[in-house]
């Protein structure tokens, strides 16, 4: 984790940037054509998905990653259920949804924004342990965060 002085900066370890996607092969065909790729397939398994803070067992995305320097670039196509993605998609179309972040303690870092205000607005729990929260950090760029934390954690 980055340092300013004797400060954490826990939203340093920029894993990637989020973009939401109608048609993920026209996706990719694109994005490929820019000289971006190759995609392989962004395979977890979630045991617990809120949205809202209501379950929702019903949301299927699917999601492909290539990486971009030290940065991954992920698309996301929505397939069912309400999520967070399906509402992007509806209401602004494709484009930038979030950057994701790794953080040490994803409670911590949290319990922190939450203090600060923003809410939480879609989790998720994965087999094998690893988790990730997306914050209303969209009011103003447009751009929601999510925290996640890998299960070696």
């Amino acid at each position: 984790m980055e340092k300013i002085g004797t400060e954490e900066l826990p939203l340093s370890k920029v894993d990637h940037v989020g973009i939401i996607v109608r048609d993920m092969d026209r996706a990719i065909e694109h994005y490929q054509a820019l000289g971006l790729g190759p995609f392989e397939s962004l395979n977890v398994t979630p045991i617990e998905r809120k949205v809202y803070d209501k379950p929702a067992d019903d949301v299927k995305n699917v999601a492909r990653v290539a990486q971009m320097g030290p940065v991954r670039l992920e698309l996301v196509q929505p397939v069912s259920g309400e999520s967070v993605q399906k509402e992007f998609l509806e209401s602004r179309g494709e484009g930038i949804n979030h950057l994701g972040f790794f953080v040490d303690d994803l409670d911590k870092e949290v319990a922190k924004l939450v203090e600060k205000g923003f809410k939480v607005i879609s989790s998720v729990k994965l087999v094998g342990g690893g988790s990730s929260v997306y914050l209303d950090t969209d009011k103003v760029g447009g751009v929601i965060f999510e925290l996640m934390q890998s299960p070696s954690h």
